[in-house]
């Protein structure tokens, strides 16, 4: 896996005119877990979509390092599950594979997400913490160094919570970076918190 190496100086975002924070300056490699914490309304979805490249900063500046193209490097999973109901979770696992070139096992991914029991049903008979851990396979069956992910626990039972600590920390572990904007710690300890007020 590639060593990324991420920069962000003098960073300021603003939305509908206002500034959604103080300049962010910080620095972070793979191998790291950052957790960005704050209320609702502080930036947190704002500066992961920004680092992603889908939201164009006021001032200050995004580098990544140790990658030629940074927007194939990154895998960013939001809020929304982004799953179809009538599809069922192995459709989904072999759609992604080959919409991003992924060169994760599928079956093997629904396995590590505890849904292989489950993966020839609609999502639509999914409940929603189901759906999340199918959600958070797309990050094992197309497999990115640089991991965003927005409330990832969200809708997750305790297993759930501790299967994506499980997942987080392996792939801190293999040399990736992860970037979560989160209401409560995830599991793993971080190795830098950005707090936005």
């Amino acid at each position: 896996m590639a060593r990324v190496r991420l920069s962000v100086e003098g960073l300021i975002l603003a939305r509908g005119g206002r500034r959604l924070f103080d300049p962010l300056t910080f620095a972070t490699t793979g191998g790291a877990y950052v957790e960005v914490r704050g209320p609702n309304g502080a930036g947190k979805t704002s500066l992961l979509r920004a680092i992603a490249g889908w939201m164009r900063p006021f001032d200050g500046t995004i580098r990544f390092e140790g990658v030629e193209e940074p927007a194939l490097a990154i895998a960013y999973l939001g809020h929304r599950d982004g799953l179809k109901p009538l599809l069922s979770a192995d459709a989904h696992a072999r759609h992604w594979r080959a919409l991003l070139g992924g060169d994760g096992d599928s079956a093997e991914a629904l396995d590590r997400v505890g849904l292989s029991a489950v993966a020839d049903l609609p999502v639509r008979a999914f409940s929603q913490g189901q759906q999340r851990r199918l959600a958070l396979s797309r990050l094992l069956i197309a497999p990115r160094p640089v991991w965003l992910l927005d409330e990832p626990a969200a809708a997750l039972d305790s297993a759930g919570k501790r299967l994506l600590a499980e997942i987080v920390s392996d792939h801190v572990k293999h040399g990736g970076l992860v970037i979560a904007a989160a209401h409560e710690p995830l599991g793993p300890a971080p190795d830098q918190i950005l707090a936005l007020a």
